[in-house]
């Protein structure tokens, strides 16, 4: 199914194709005067950018603010590395993340759904980010990792502070980035210190859990420090979290924004894994990645200096005409789908498969509950900052039930 018409009140996410569309307009790569910045746009450019780290490093420290809090998480934090640093770690975290790991969660993140929605049982109008976008993937992951359910509201927390974006305008700069990290830092001190000491627990006493198999994975007679599993820990909690909860916001908005989708989904539920990659595409929850120019470069005819920042925008790529039929209209049964959300080449978003199921579940239960589920007042629903994430802070939905 496809859709063009839009219902309702204009939404702010409804703005971004327009200012997509405008940075394809510009050119496949320019120069942001006013951000100091280059900008890559289209499909294929940002393509060969995210496939070739060698040139395009993920390592941005040279050339941006550093803050000393930041340390313990970046020695993890492998979507900040090049190899062969990247591959040592992302191997090892392989070894506990499994695929088998993954698919052996679909039966808690049923539960976990089940219980947030029997929460709100009685009430036919409730916040669906509030309900269920957060809390679910920080239930989901936190017992993963062997994070006391006492514990888990604080992840909520972080995670508000770290992508609130309260700090930033509507778009990123060097200076802004600068106060950006100064004053989350308390939040990263607080967290790396949870997290280290649940990461010292648990060396002294293992468990069944992914914290545990994380300190038992070894490659070639090599294990993770107890630094860098803070730096993964973090990502998947703070991240990941994330990830999910913008997605499925974004993906009851554009549902509700054209109409019939809903209803054509629940004639045939087995399209949802596809309307899901649309949501993906549609809305990239982070519409850019940054990269850093390792040595001189020709881009789009453009010389770019070594050192230079370089922004890959994948919700720019995503609309992308040369590569998508009809990039500007909403489909549920597009296929293929090669839109680049998740990256693409050796930083393919490690959480990818999680946040698929979860959507996937989540949003099956809603459409399985509810038979009618719109947004009754875009006037109530509050926003991210578009600068740090696409996605909803608040979204009031009204339903009814069978």
């Amino acid at each position: 199914m496809t859709s063009t018409q839009l219902s309702g009140t204009e939404s702010p996410l409804d703005a971004l194709a327009d200012r997509w569309r405008s940075l394809r307009e510009a050119g496949p790569v320019t120069y942001d005067e006013g951000q100091k910045q280059w900008r890559v746009v289209d499909h294929q450019g940002v393509s060969a950018v995210l496939a070739d780290p060698a040139t395009y490093s993920s390592d941005l420290t040279p050339i941006t603010p550093t803050q000393q809090d930041f340390e313990t998480f970046r020695q993890g934090n492998f979507v900040g590395m090049d190899p062969p640093e990247h591959r040592k770690l992302r191997t090892l975290v392989s070894q506990a993340f499994t695929p088998r790991v993954v698919h052996g969660l679909e039966p808690r993140i049923e539960a976990v759904c089940a219980s947030l929605l029997d929460g709100v049982a009685d009430r036919d109008r409730f916040d669906l980010v509030d309900t269920l976008a957060h809390p679910l993937p920080i239930i989901v992951i936190a017992e993963l990792l062997g994070i006391p359910a006492d514990d888990h509201r604080l992840f909520q927390e972080w995670a508000g502070t770290l992508f609130g974006g309260d700090q930033l305008g509507d778009s990123l700069d060097m200076a802004d980035l600068e106060r950006a990290l100064e004053a989350i830092a308390p939040t990263v001190r607080e967290m790396n210190g949870y997290v280290l000491d649940h990461i010292r627990h648990r060396r002294a006493h293992p468990g069944d859990d992914l914290t545990s198999r994380l300190l038992a994975a070894e490659v070639d007679g090599a294990r993770l420090a107890d630094e860098e599993i803070v730096g993964f820990v973090v990502l998947l909690l703070v991240a990941g979290h994330v990830t999910t909860t913008a997605l499925l916001g974004n993906a009851v908005v554009t549902f509700d924004r054209h109409p019939g989708t809903l209803a054509a989904l629940r004639e045939d539920p087995g399209r949802l894994p596809d309307a899901v990659e649309e949501v993906l595409r549609w809305l990239p929850p982070f519409p850019e990645l940054g990269r850093r120019t390792t040595r001189p470069v020709v881009l789009g005819g453009h010389e770019v200096p070594a050192d230079t920042l370089l922004m890959v925008h994948l919700g720019a790529a995503n609309r992308d005409p040369s590569r998508f039929t009809a990039p500007d209209v909403f489909d549920v049964a597009r296929s293929p789908n090669p839109h680049l959300t998740f990256g693409h080449g050796i930083h393919f978003c490690f959480g990818a498969p999680l946040a698929r199921l979860e959507a996937r579940i989540a949003l099956h239960m809603l459409m399985d509950r509810f038979p009618a589920l719109t947004v009754p007042s875009y006037d109530d629903v509050t926003y991210q900052n578009p600068a740090v994430i696409v996605g909803v802070r608040h979204l009031p939905i009204a339903v009814t039930r069978p």
